[in-house]
């Protein structure tokens, strides 16, 4: 751990919570230096949807490497990426009557978000973006300005502007019909938020705590967003790539987002990648006005293509997925009957659900313990109060059920309950 303490910077946050040295990785299980297994729920912070080394992709980019292929081609065209697209097009697009155009920048998430950002101003003429409360889009400066997070947006140095913020779904209470403010606020002149050139927004809100909206929340947002001329940008960077059961998020909701922004788990591999899904008509780029020299991962091109073609050819993977955020779904509710007075609450959907804690303190003793216990699982909100479940979508059910288990007993112990644990019921047969 020397090296790590001596010339490394202080902004890493991950170790702190995870002192360990780790140089192999199958699947859902990280292992340290000393061979040391430990179950993962955190998967690169959403970006391990398919595993660890996932075999198939491993093979395709070992045989792309050995006959030499394309390693950097700025945004030539190659072989790689025509293969991708086709892929892309044919196999996640055509199926859901989606017509976009693909932009690949920078590889990293935040990077499709500025462009995204930017492009909707362009297009509009207008400046002035909304974004809601507890989003987070990225700590780039324009990403920045759309995120809700006071740690990440404290680092910022100097002031951040052209956003406005609106109340996400259920953030006023259930009462409150957060829409209908939008509406309202858009629609008075003397409001004092000018009128948007677009609303981002993602569906599960990751780091800020799991907080899912309701499809008809969804629904009502993009019914408004038309209403006033608005574009609507979904960032669906976490939640994107079947991690809330379909390989959208918005799916189910019947969205059709002029613009939308991916990375994270794009890449299959944990390659870095990222890209944005264009209406054809809002495509008013000029040659290289958002440029980068790592646009297009050719590597990741490879990978996500065997992505898509495993586990997205049909609707298997994502009926599995489903069934599996239900175990989840149960097996939390569970956990809540029994450890919760008033200290725990459920949030999210699909394979994409947290723990919601009374506080901080108490989230990040269920975590430490977990990992005492081999297991590493992280926390997110506005103060770090989710325990938050984002393992492989792989993941075994055995090792599903395994990981769950642990973080029972870790709550358990952290409430120090003498109470037996209730006799287990077999959630998998009824949900499968």
């Amino acid at each position: 751990m020397k090296i790590f303490e001596e010339i490394e910077s202080e902004v890493q946050s991950y170790a702190r919570s995870f002192p360990r040295i780790f140089n192999k990785a199958v699947g859902e299980f990280l292992y340290d230096e000393d061979g040391v297994e430990y179950l993962d729920f955190l998967a690169g912070a959403g970006t391990l949807n398919y595993g660890h080394n996932n075999p198939v992709f491993k093979e395709k980019l070992l045989q792309y490497i050995h006959d030499d292929g394309i390693t950097h081609g700025l945004d030539l065209h190659t072989k790689a990426k025509e293969e991708f697209l086709n892929t892309f097009n044919e196999k996640i697009l055509k199926p859901r009557n989606l017509d976009y155009v693909l932009q690949f920048t920078g590889p990293t998430g935040t990077n499709a978000v500025e462009a995204a950002l930017k492009l909707a101003r362009n297009v509009t003429g207008r400046e002035n973006i909304i974004a809601f409360t507890n989003g987070f889009h990225g700590v780039s400066l324009g990403a920045l300005a759309a995120t809700g997070n006071s740690h990440h947006r404290g680092a910022a140095g100097v002031s951040l502007n052209g956003v406005s913020r609106m109340p996400f779904d259920g953030y006023l209470g259930e009462d409150i019909d957060t829409i209908a403010y939008l509406d309202k606020v858009l629609t008075d002149s003397s409001s004092g938020i000018d009128l948007p050139a677009a609303v981002i927004v993602e569906t599960v809100q990751g780091e800020g705590g799991i907080n899912a909206a309701s499809l008809g929340w969804l629904k009502d947002l993009q019914a408004t967003c038309k209403k006033h001329d608005v574009l609507l940008i979904v960032d669906d960077i976490q939640a994107g790539c079947g991690r809330t059961g379909t390989y959208f998020s918005f799916e189910e909701a019947g969205l059709y987002p002029d613009i939308v922004t991916l990375s994270k788990s794009l890449g299959g591999y944990g390659l870095p990648f990222a890209m944005v899904l264009i209406r054809p008509e809002i495509d008013q780029w000029k040659p290289g006005e958002h440029n980068g020299t790592f646009r297009g991962n050719s590597f990741a091109f490879v990978t996500a293509k065997a992505a898509i073609d495993t586990y997205w050819s049909d609707d298997t993977f994502s009926k599995e997925i489903k069934r599996k955020g239900e175990y989840v779904s149960k097996r939390l509710e569970a956990i809540i009957d029994q450890y919760g007075e008033g200290n725990f609450s459920t949030r999210g959907r699909g394979m994409f659900q947290g723990i919601n804690c009374i506080n901080s303190d108490l989230a990040g003793k269920i975590t430490h313990k977990a990992f005492q216990k081999n297991m590493i699982i992280e926390t997110s909100g506005a103060d770090d109060q989710v325990v938050k479940f984002l393992c492989p979508l792989i993941i075994s059910d055995a090792n599903l059920k395994k990981g769950i288990d642990i973080v029972e007993q870790a709550i358990k112990e952290v409430c120090a309950k003498e109470d037996s644990i209730p006799e287990e019921k077999d959630y998998f047969a009824t949900t499968a």
